[in-house]
């Protein structure tokens, strides 16, 4: 039966039978027993489906992997041990050395890195675009050898809106997949499939989590991307694989084939799997997303409002502000509210921004972000560090911008925080 995405988070994934434990069990065990050697040999032909190392697949991790892939509307989905393991796997998974993709420079500092400097060194170029700029301009940046573009719905910590359309139809035009990051909106504030992308991502460490307890990550296959019609371009899913006796992916498995070979080969290879009890946590998270979204939604427009109307505050970004220049972006791909993390700078610089944080008593200066807790940070010192300042400006990260990840607490309590805080500022 179809169902609406709140009940999705309470009910799919785990389906217990007549006696089976209502809430999912925690398969805290490394291995599987088999009775004959053929049963083991069938699961590692990828003849069987089954499970004989949890470093390729784990019962808990499938049902959570279960219920994201409802929540999003793909057709398969592979936890891994963090957000940052997703987004290389999900690239990895369809290029090698020589290869190229696309990606906007308005995304997280970490993935910035990973695709500019680590994956570079493995031979795989990427090329970082404004994602502002007309289709016509973006179109000057494709490569016969380029293989992928790749976004957030919501930037972090730009928290500028991703044009799904746009880059879609860019990229199916020229036969290759979108992959989109859907962390901060989450499944409960936008599809991505939807809008035409064809692979998803998340950090599970932030809001489907929820709670700072648990770090981990999630790769969504729509099964929407032909890749026999593009065959050329996609060896490693279109010809055969001799490290599992020349089995073809996309023949054999269909739509399936993307999160299958990113589950038997680079998890097999990489290992980069999600502890079954992170699994569990993830879980019990995901059943509240719904309920704390909202909040956090109606909690930030309330501070975004706040902050605007301050005078020590030179600027707000909050796509759900009205005038915001995302707003109307944000109406169309998230009508029920964004996220619940803004971008804002104060007066006075850099030094001002260390201020104004080092005052607050409720929000906590970390790394987190998307928590229960309110949490902020100031990315040029902190997340995006390593960035130049030419890097910092291209990927529009002003020097005084302060992230702030508003919670779920009271809103009058947090915006009495803010106010104290900013009272303390001597311009």
């Amino acid at each position: 039966m179809n169902s609406n995405i709140e009940t999705k988070c309470i009910h799919e994934g785990w389906k217990p039978g007549q006696g089976e434990p209502r809430q999912l069990p925690i398969y805290q065990s490394t291995t599987f027993k088999y009775d004959t050697s053929e049963q083991m040999g069938k699961l590692f032909d990828l003849e069987a489906e089954g499970y004989f190392y949890t470093r390729l697949q784990n019962p808990t991790n499938d049902a959570v992997a279960a219920k994201i892939c409802a929540m999003e509307g793909g057709v398969g989905a592979m936890l891994t041990s963090s957000g940052q393991a997703a987004n290389f796997y999900a690239i990895f998974n369809i290029c090698e050395a020589g290869d190229h993709f696309i990606a906007s420079s308005s995304i997280y500092g970490g993935t910035y890195n990973l695709f500019g400097v680590s994956m570079k060194k493995m031979g795989i170029e990427c090329t970082f675009v404004d994602q502002t700029l007309p289709a016509e301009e973006l179109e000057k940046y494709f490569k016969p050898n380029t293989k992928a573009v790749f976004g957030e719905t919501i930037t972090n910590p730009t928290v500028g809106i991703f044009d799904f359309e746009k880059f879609a139809k860019l990229a199916h035009d020229h036969g290759v997949p979108l992959i989109v990051d859907n962390t901060f909106a989450t499944p409960v504030n936008c599809r991505p499939f939807e809008w035409g992308a064809d692979i998803v991502t998340h950090s599970t460490t932030k809001y489907m989590d929820g709670h700072g307890v648990s770090v981990g990550g999630c790769i969504v296959d729509s099964g929407n991307f032909d890749w026999m019609a593009n065959k050329e371009k996609f060896p490693g899913l279109t010809t055969p694989d001799d490290s599992y006796h020349g089995i073809t992916y996309a023949e054999r498995f269909g739509k399936g084939a993307y999160i299958t070979k990113a589950t038997a080969q680079l998890m097999r290879d990489f290992g980069s799997i999600q502890s079954p009890q992170n699994a569990f946590y993830l879980n019990m998270g995901l059943e509240s997303l719904h309920l704390r979204m909202e909040r956090h939604c109606q909690n930030a427009l309330a501070v975004a409002k706040f902050l605007k109307s301050q005078e020590k505050v030179a600027w707000v970004h909050y796509a759900d502000l009205e005038g915001d220049e995302y707003h109307e972006l944000a109406k169309k791909y998230c009508p029920k509210g964004t996220c619940g993390v803004l971008a804002f700078g104060v007066k006075g610089g850099r030094a001002t921004a260390i201020q104004f944080m080092d005052s607050l008593k409720f929000a906590s200066i970390e790394t987190h972000v998307a928590d229960a807790k309110t949490c902020l940070l100031h990315p040029a010192s902190h997340t995006h560090r390593q960035l130049t300042d030419e890097q910092l400006e291209e990927a529009g990260v002003a020097t005084d911008l302060i992230r702030l990840s508003v919670g779920i607490e009271n809103v009058d309590d947090l915006i009495a925080d803010l106010q104290q805080a900013l009272d303390k500022i001597t311009l």
